[in-house]
């Protein structure tokens, strides 16, 4: 038995931990972010499945029988393969779960005109994980994506606050809404993004919903953890959370308190 581990690459995932504390605040959770090697978006397929598994086994090595990978860019490039090669060698009765299908199986519920933007890293955006899965589950739906290139950067540094920063968020969304008119939802598809979803409803018409992942990640585990009661027993409940930085645990304590309502006290950890 041992907590839920949620891995990002750095803060992001910060946004889906504290939408699945929300949604079931009884379970313990332990947090690594990959700060020190962070932003992901940009690097190889390769490069960021051999991250993504040096952080689920550590996370393995600390307890956790079930981790959620709460980062689109290891949800696109790193999840299938560790999901079909690695867990039946290293440990078949655990699990890893993304943050991409759930928002992909009920997206086309949100959307009149059938057509959805994603604004992603580079790296989901390269992967067309979003287009493939969104066919699957609702095939009448067009997808227009684009990639945001340095808004993980922009976030993480705190410049999307500034008018430099808004002016590059600005011409981003831009270009996604004029590759189509229709486009009527837009899905945050990097679990950063959330922190910009207020300024992004500001400039684009009131008519287009913008969608982060969090609460649907949320739900789509509390509904796994019901439909699997073998996994939910493996998950210890006492509240708790805890964090794990590769970077700074001083710089990394600082910064968390812009994503998630929480106290932070993280640990150091090399990967």
């Amino acid at each position: 038995m041992g907590p839920i581990g949620i891995f990002d690459s750095g803060y992001g995932g910060l946004t889906i931990l504290s939408d699945i504390r929300k949604r079931l605040p009884n379970y313990d959770y332990l947090y690594l972010g990959d700060n020190a090697r962070a932003p992901y978006g940009t690097r190889s397929f390769d490069v960021v499945y051999d991250y993504t598994l040096q952080a689920v086994n550590e996370l393995f090595d600390r307890g956790c029988e079930m981790v959620i990978l709460a980062c689109n860019t290891a949800s696109a490039k790193a999840l299938r393969t560790i999901q079909q090669n690695d867990l039946p060698k290293t440990g078949p009765e655990k699990r890893v779960l993304g943050v991409i299908r759930p928002s992909t199986e009920i997206i086309g519920q949100f959307s009149a005109t059938k057509s959805i933007g994603v604004l992603a890293t580079p790296g989901t955006v390269a992967s067309k994980s979003y287009e493939i899965e969104i066919s699957k589950f609702s095939p009448q739906c067009k997808v227009y994506q684009h990639a945001c290139p340095s808004w993980v950067t922009l976030i993480e540094s705190n410049e999307h606050q500034t008018e430099a920063g808004k002016g590059i968020i600005r011409q981003d969304v831009e270009i996604l809404m004029d590759s189509n008119d229709a486009i009527d939802t837009i899905i945050l598809g990097c679990t950063h993004y959330p922190v910009l979803k207020d300024y992004i409803e500001s400039i684009v018409p009131t008519s287009v919903q913008i969608v982060a992942q969090g609460k649907i990640v949320a739900d789509s585990l509390a509904d796994y953890l019901n439909r699997h009661p073998w996994m939910d027993e493996k998950c210890t409940k006492g509240g708790s959370v805890r964090f794990l930085t590769t970077e700074s645990s001083e710089e990394f304590n600082q910064n968390a308190s812009n994503y998630i309502d929480a106290t932070v006290n993280s640990l150091h950890i090399t990967l």
